[in-house]
């Protein structure tokens, strides 16, 4: 289905990027979370084994779908879970209404589930006169806030301590201009530790779902899934059928890559196991396609559905970092949503894909050896056969496409363009009409161009001789890179 609503990223991206300070402070966050990542995979030698592991257990997930989510469904079913099926989002929060209201349910507790965001559940619940707390810190911030989580793992990383003070106290009562997050925390803890004792139930994700045994393991680093599924006796697990492994012993693979490849950590503080209900109690699961088995079905982008949603492949990605999560307006954003959300909804997520330097950084540091840069790459073919990109986006590809099928055109296009641009003066290189130049400054041009210097070389070795390079035959400094403009 088609939204009339097209996600302009671009536009998105420069609102974030026009706060400097706050884009470049987001930069370097991620950037820190990266290199913590990049010190836990040395750290272990058979890091690179567990990768590929990963991948061929996820694969394997895939290809057998259907036996996987029939077995633990059964398994599940032995251990005395109920097991729903929900084809979409609108099933799935019918499914979960239902067994809310039927219960009489009224006050619920949510640990973080990016599968009930992608569902909008919240807003649907709340509709229906329920009352809904997410109990993960960050996810906690964003909905007093009243926005999406703009990062999958660190759903406030868009904050500064300061925006977050003020919005405890206005919604919690702290002191006006507290920033200290030590006392910040504590107000968070004792306002959540009294909606877990008034809940009457509790909703959680899944993190890893094990088709051998039926049950499933949560993973968070504040235990709030604990606490929201253990107070109340009604627990409601929603699972995106993506999420199977095949037995329990792949489990400790997924574990090690995990939280490594999320935020550096050697291991999730608390990975929750659950099979079946509380003593007493009720556990539901919702297994949930929502397009899905859509996914599976295409071989281009089918290994998309190994993602384990650490976020690692947006801590590096330099699109991301610059331009920040609501700029994607997809419930994952990033990298790896730029696949995702298109396979939902081309025409209405066209400008994701192109949100890529195509530098390969995100399929270096997936844990699960997703080639997340090749499928966008294929995306862009896919975007453009369907006549989804904008005209202007059209028209310059399709003027770059015939210039390069005329190598004496380029040729002569780029010997112009060296004995120009270090006259032209700088008004004629940087205005309105040349968003590249907003925050970049053009390089020197060289002397020669490629096919010239490996002409001569050439000619050189032939003739027994060294290669010296050429000093420019224009050798004023050129006026656009001494400049030392900076937005």
């Amino acid at each position: 289905m088609t939204s009339l609503a097209i996600v302009d990223h671009p536009k998105k991206a420069a609102a974030f990027v026009a706060d400097i300070d706050r884009a470049h402070w987001h930069d370097q966050s991620l950037w820190y979370v990266r290199i913590k990542r990049d010190k836990q995979a040395a750290s272990l030698p058979e890091w690179e084994l567990l990768r590929e592991t990963a991948s061929q257990i996820k694969a394997n997930v895939v290809a057998n779908l259907a036996d996987y989510l029939e077995q633990f469904a059964n398994e599940a079913t032995k251990l005395g879970a109920v097991v729903h099926w929900a084809r979409d989002a609108a099933e799935h929060n019918a499914i979960v209404l239902n067994i809310l209201q039927s219960r009489g349910a009224q006050k619920i507790v949510k640990s973080k589930s990016m599968l009930t965001e992608e569902c909008h559940l919240n807003p649907y619940l709340e509709r229906h006169g329920i009352e809904v707390i997410d109990t993960d810190l960050g996810e906690r911030i964003v909905q007093l806030a009243k926005e999406p989580p703009s990062h999958i793992v660190l759903p406030c990383i868009h904050y500064k301590k300061e925006e977050i003070g003020e919005l405890f106290h206005e919604h919690l009562g702290t002191d006006k201009g507290a920033k200290d997050p030590k006392y910040l925390a504590e107000a968070a803890r004792q306002h959540l530790r009294e909606k877990f004792c008034g809940a009457d139930a509790g909703i959680t994700g899944v993190n890893f779902a094990i088709a051998e045994t039926g049950g499933f393991v949560v993973c968070t680093n504040e235990g709030n899934a604990d606490l929201g599924v253990s107070l109340p006796k009604l627990h409601i697990a929603c699972l995106g059928i993506e999420k199977l492994l095949p037995r329990a012993a792949d489990l400790g693979v997924f574990l090690r890559l995990l939280a490594r490849s999320a935020t550096g950590q050697p291991i999730t503080t608390y990975s929750s196991h659950f099979h079946g209900p509380l003593p007493g109690g009720e556990l539901h699961i919702v297994l949930v396609d929502n397009g899905r088995t859509d996914i599976a079905a295409n071989p281009d982008f089918r290994r998309s559905l190994n993602c384990i949603r650490c976020g690692a492949c947006m801590n590096t990605c330099p699109i991301y970092r610059r331009s920040g999560g609501h700029s994607y307006e997809a419930t994952v954003p990033g990298p790896i949503g730029s696949i995702l959300a298109p396979a939902r909804d081309s025409a209405k997520y066209a400008t994701l894909p192109h949100a890529c330097s195509l530098c390969g950084s995100c399929s270096d540091v997936c844990p699960v050896k997703i080639d997340i840069h090749q499928q966008l790459l294929t995306w862009r073919k896919e975007i453009a056969a369907r006549k989804q990109l904008k005209w202007s986006k059209r028209l310059g590809m399709q003027l770059t496409g015939w210039v390069f099928q005329h190598p004496w055109l380029y040729s002569t296009l780029g010997k112009m363009a060296r004995w120009t641009l270090p006259w032209m003066p700088r008004f004629m290189l940087y205005h309105g009409l040349n968003p590249w130049g907003k925050q970049r400054e053009l390089p020197s041009a060289p002397p020669q161009s490629f096919r010239e210097l490996y002409a001569q070389r050439q000619k050189q070795q032939a003739n027994g001789g060294s290669v010296t390079p050429q000093p420019s035959p224009h050798s004023p400094p050129s006026v656009y890179s001494a400049s030392s403009k900076v937005n």
